[in-house]
């Protein structure tokens, strides 16, 4: 068998960046699953206070074009 090459097509060895932020993260599985739920409120957070309302007058949704009859 080839170095790098898995039977399985979608198990190529590297587990992405999902892997590699739950492998850096510390302590043990509930640790990090507790860890990993804050971090995930964090970004939700983050997006619906500061991203999506500056984001939100660059997008066209409110550009709506209605005949009046």
């Amino acid at each position: 068998m080839t170095y790098g090459v898995s039977l399985v097509p979608w198990c190529d060895g590297r587990d992405g960046m999902y892997g590699w932020i739950w492998r850096h993260l510390p302590g043990n599985a509930l640790v990090r699953a507790l860890i990993s739920i804050v971090l995930v409120l964090a970004v939700v957070y983050v997006l619906f206070q500061y991203v999506f309302p500056w984001a939100e007058p660059l997008l066209p949704f409110n550009d709506v074009t209605v005949d009046n009859q």
